[in-house]
């Protein structure tokens, strides 16, 4: 067993930099700079561009770190996070708590004087609700752990647009509710996936208690609702006709990948959906920012 002087000195950057989770924080920002670009035709103001994308990231990152600390026993019999900082060693948690505590400060003083309270007290409420509530007892304690927990990892679109405007406005909501339907089929992949590590690890992630049947089933399921969703900005009047096409394209072939799951018809399909949803989810935002900018008519 390292002390903690030893850890401190085997620390560097790179591990500090790993606990904000880099690459889920930056799917996250994109969504957030959506919703920002589309909260407003008239430009984005400086202090919501830069300090209100920094005050995120800044939370979001904390909510992460925090996550590294109460998972680390999880995550140690995991193949894909045995070698996560704090599992390692390389980083205790003293020296990770305080890093989370810095973070969450920093953030929302950021947010709260820089860009405005509301979008500081929901960033706020959205790292409770991820590293508190879903983390430290959702995860343990209900199979149904990633649908009640999703609307925190759901929220980013809606800081974007709060950090515009200061107020919460439905087509910030419709974007939340989007990613709120594609939390659990692209989560429940993954759970699939590694099924035998979570059980190991004593989650009762829905595969492990219902199957992978019902599992399927209920991703199949979820993908039909976010299908539907994913409509709702188009319909609304919200968008136009090319982010319809593109979202109808990528719903299409969500619904693909969870068919295969669902009939067993192709080899790996659960890691392949699981991969295909993040790629999904990009997309349909980057389709998003292009129909706002780009203008189309139909005659």
């Amino acid at each position: 067993m390292k002390n903690t002087a030893s850890t401190t000195a085997a620390a560097g950057w790179r591990d500090y930099y790993e606990l904000c989770k880099p690459r889920v924080v930056a799917l996250m920002m994109l969504t957030a700079v959506v919703g920002m670009l589309l909260a407003s035709d008239q430009g984005l103001p400086w202090n919501a561009l830069i300090l209100g994308n920094l005050g995120i990231a800044l939370l979001a990152s904390s909510a992460a770190a925090i996550n590294h600390i109460v998972d680390q026993k999880i995550d140690a019999v995991m193949a894909r996070t045995q070698k996560r900082p704090i599992v390692q060693g390389r980083v205790d948690n003293i020296h990770a708590l305080t890093f989370a505590f810095s973070l969450a400060v920093m953030g929302m003083a950021i947010l709260a004087w820089g860009v405005n309270p509301l979008t500081a007290w929901l960033t706020l409420a959205s790292l409770i609700g991820y590293a508190v509530v879903y983390t430290l007892f959702l995860k343990r304690a209900t199979p149904q752990n990633i649908v009640l927990g999703g609307l925190a990892g759901a929220a980013p679109p809606l800081l974007g647009w709060t950090s515009v405007t200061g107020t919460v406005d439905p087509h910030a909501l419709l974007l939340v509710l989007i990613i709120f339907a594609w939390t659990p089929p692209h989560f429940w992949a993954l759970a699939v996936h590694r099924k035998d590590e979570y059980a190991k690890a004593g989650v009762p992630m829905l595969p492990v208690t219902h199957g992978d049947r019902y599992t399927k089933l209920h991703i199949l399921l979820y993908t039909f609702m976010l299908f539907a969703a994913s409509m709702l900005p188009f319909i609304t009047g919200m968008c136009g006709w090319i982010y319809f096409v593109a979202a109808l394209a990528l719903g299409l072939r969500f619904l693909d990948w969870a068919w295969a799951m669902w009939r067993d018809s192709r080899k790996h399909a659960a890691i392949k959906t699981f991969r295909y949803s993040i790629t999904y989810l990009m997309l349909l935002f980057v389709a998003l920012l292009a129909d706002h900018y780009i203008p189309v008519t139909l005659s």
